[in-house]
């Protein structure tokens, strides 16, 4: 939990003056940061400047993320890591427009980095990965499949649960 009050900045401290920078470098596991997905095989790796304005604080930086998934297509695991970029605002709630969906806010003068952190995190979790795009999928050799019906003549197999739907005719 100690790790995570890293990801807790005093904006009154940083507000103070125009310019003021405070590094916040940090690596945890993710299910720490409220992230408990399988695919984050390692810990993740924060890298973030937070700086001053005159009423917002900027926040830029990395975080990294070693991930695994499997090939969608032919199911084998693929690992990477993913680098991906923050940019992030925070003003007082006050000063953010009603519609300004892109702002973070400063609630008791706290800027709290731990929601944006998780947001990048989950947002760029790759769920639909192919080990490359001449994958052709699952092989299958005969017998690798026993659920599978075959027959030996070129007749196709029917499901009965289907069958309703052969007697249905739409009107062109």
């Amino acid at each position: 939990m100690a790790r995570i009050q890293a990801l807790r900045l005093n904006a009154r401290e940083l507000l103070r003056e125009p310019g003021l920078q405070k590094h916040v470098e940090l690596t945890t596991p993710a299910t720490d940061l409220g992230v408990d997905d399988d695919r984050i095989v390692d810990d993740v790796t924060i890298d973030l400047m937070a700086t001053s304005g005159v009423d917002s604080v900027v926040v830029h930086g990395t975080l990294t993320m070693p991930w695994e998934a499997p090939c969608r297509r032919c199911l084998t695991d693929l690992a990477g890591t993913a680098t991906i970029e923050v940019d992030e605002v925070y003003q007082y709630a006050g000063d953010i427009l009603s519609d300004d969906d892109q702002t973070f806010p400063i609630e008791n003068d706290q800027i709290d980095l731990l929601s944006a952190v998780r947001e990048h995190l989950m947002l760029e979790l790759p769920d639909d990965v192919l080990c490359g795009d001449d994958c052709a999928g699952i092989r299958l050799e005969p017998g690798d499949a026993p659920d599978v019906v075959t027959r030996d003549d070129d007749t196709p197999v029917r499901d009965e649960r289907w069958a309703a739907l052969d007697d249905l005719r739409l009107d062109d």
